[in-house]
């Protein structure tokens, strides 16, 4: 910052430093933002020596949180039931690539908090961040699979809905920035929040087309809405209904380990190209 004489006003001075495309591509995902922004909740020793992406897969609900019961009167399942079995196949497939360190929030019937489940993706430096769910609604004819990605502003009411309902488990993830003006705070949040929700974006519509080719998914597959979930600020996610339990054909196939290889495979193939176009694998 430049102080202005003469009753000018304060200029504001950017420096730029001309560096190489591969130095450019291995540092876009780790802005110098981010290590202020979330040294504290990060454990950098935890990353693989091998190199491998680090996914996290978040099974929706657990324990006492039986998450929606519209299954239950078809064909008595839950979705927290959904969730955990549909992540360990997933799981499976993806790590089968040789490619992907997969982590499950979860790897059993126990309740964890949102805030949890967002510190786990920080904690494990987490390349990309995957929330599983199953999804309700009152007509029972309505089905197929749809990605949610993070926004204020949710693009139609039935996100906000559904938004509404996830949210209530707890409340969103913090970080530590003591130390930081309130001004600074704030910018830094913005800035990173701003990069990861493109890059969020970016997965999602690589991975709309792939599930589209794998299973049912809703005409309109990709909505927004502010889940608590998503909200850990510096690592890509999104969330995924994998259909609805409430619809007879839905829960079915979404309790068949076939259905949730399908997805597994879609996953695998919009994570590559996302990683492929976006940053330079080890």
């Amino acid at each position: 910052m430049i102080k202005g004489k003469g009753g000018k006003p304060n200029r504001l001075v950017f420096d730029f430093e001309k560096i190489s495309q591969a130095a450019f591509a291995r540092n876009i995902s780790k802005p110098a933002v981010r290590a202020q922004v979330v040294n504290s909740t990060r454990i950098p020793a935890t990353r693989p020596a091998s190199g491998k992406k680090i996914i996290v897969l978040d099974p929706g609900h657990g324990g006492h949180d039986p998450g929606n019961l519209g299954g239950v009167k078809v064909n008595g399942i839950s979705e927290k039931n959904v969730t955990i079995s549909a992540a360990r196949n997933i799981k499976r497939i993806l790590e089968a690539s040789g490619r992907y360190k997969v982590i499950l929030t979860r790897d059993r019937d126990i309740f964890l908090k949102l805030r949890e489940r967002s510190l786990i993706a920080h904690r494990n430096n987490a390349d990309l961040f995957i929330s599983i769910h199953a999804d309700a609604f009152r007509s029972s004819s309505v089905r197929g699979a749809t990605i949610y990605t993070l926004t204020e502003k949710a693009s139609d009411k039935e996100a906000a809905m559904l938004a509404a309902r996830e949210n209530k488990a707890d409340i969103i993830a913090g970080v530590d920035l003591i130390g930081e003006t309130d001004i600074v705070q704030n910018i830094l949040i913005e800035l990173v929040k701003q990069e990861t929700m493109n890059l969020s974006n970016r997965f999602a519509s690589e991975l709309a087309p792939e599930l589209r080719k794998a299973i049912v998914v809703r005409k309109r597959s990709l909505r927004s809405a502010a889940f608590a979930v998503l909200k850990g600020i510096d690592v890509p996610s999104v969330l995924i209904e994998m259909g609805y339990l409430t619809n007879q054909k839905d829960a079915k196939l979404l309790m068949q380990k076939e259905t949730h290889e399908k997805i597994g495979r879609a996953i695998l193939r919009a994570t590559d190209k996302y990683f492929q176009k976006n940053f330079a694998f080890n």
